[in-house]
């Protein structure tokens, strides 16, 4: 459904506990942090086509084929870890990075991953709070920790770390020379604000992040996709501002609000009464369609 909540026909489709937990603080009924629920719990999907909701991230990284590897890269002054799966084809796919929550890099955002590698990338998660020093870093680090670590974590640092990330990919022998970028939440403000650090960027997809500051989009090149909850009130109120801003600029952002979708929904498909499946089961495909179209296959 577009920004301006006309009716989007699924085949058409281009395609922090609650409201990332800045600051601003919201109810925690959309957007829960438990990467540990009982598969039961976990939404029922036939295909594999879409990502794992949290309930079922460990059970589809534990199936998946795929060939996921930790590496350390080089930061400049000190190092970030991450996260790499690879697709399997014979030709060099293009990269995504994969920006975490504030929750850090979790399961679920390593599941993220794994299916962003199903759809043919090579796809990439760094851990931006990798030089905070947390608990069980390679796995789930409490969230109450990772939210407090990532409010001291500076913008310039976290953009530092994705550049690192993204050249680290780039010159892996079957990586081709070409990134894009996809964020939820605290990482999808971050994945905004990368399109307006990095010239060299292919495409940038937020989910339900925060917009940056309208006069800093002037140096964003790459084309922007944003995909928002309909309940998703925070966030919608920084849409409008970057829309027009955007244009202004005939630079290119298209947006969908899906009705009745929450914060989160990708990663809690359970939630809204059905709204967040249905939201997933739109901007998935629009994820995937963006980064073909803009990235190559």
């Amino acid at each position: 459904m577009h920004s301006r909540f006309a009716r989007q026909a699924l085949a058409v489709s281009l395609m922090l506990i609650v409201s990332c937990k800045t600051a601003q603080t919201n109810s925690e009924a959309d957007h829960s942090s438990n990467d540990t629920a009982a598969p039961s719990r976990s939404v029922a999907i036939a295909a594999t086509s879409l990502p794992a909701d949290a309930a079922g991230a460990r059970a589809r990284l534990a199936a998946s084929p795929r060939h996921g590897e930790w590496v350390m890269i080089s930061a400049g002054a000190d190092s970030v870890r991450a996260f790499v799966v690879y697709p399997e084809r014979k030709d060099k796919a293009p990269v995504v990075v994969v920006v975490h929550e504030i929750f850090g890099l979790s399961p679920w955002v390593r599941s993220v991953a794994d299916q962003l590698a199903a759809d043919g990338f090579i796809a990439i998660a760094p851990d931006l709070l990798t030089m905070k020093n947390l608990p069980n870093p390679t796995d789930s680090v409490p969230a109450e920790l990772a939210t407090a670590a990532i409010r001291t974590l500076e913008k310039a640092d976290a953009q530092r770390y994705i550049d690192a990330t993204a050249r680290y990919a780039m010159a892996l022998p079957a990586a081709l020379p070409k990134y894009g970028i996809v964020g939820f939440c605290w990482g999808g403000g971050a994945s905004f604000d990368h399109a307006v650090h990095s010239p060299t960027l292919g495409a940038s997809v937020v989910y339900y992040g925060p917009s940056p500051a309208p006069q800093s989009l002037a140096s964003v090149k790459a084309p922007v996709l944003g995909l928002y909850g309909g309940t998703d009130a925070r966030i919608a109120a920084t849409i409008p501002a970057a829309d027009s801003a955007m244009k202004a600029m005939k630079k290119t952002y298209t947006h969908y609000t899906y009705e009745g979708a929450g914060h989160g929904f990708l990663r809690q498909q359970s939630g809204q009464n059905g709204a967040n499946l249905t939201a997933t089961q739109q901007a998935w495909p629009a994820t995937i369609s963006w980064f073909r179209r803009h990235l190559g296959r």
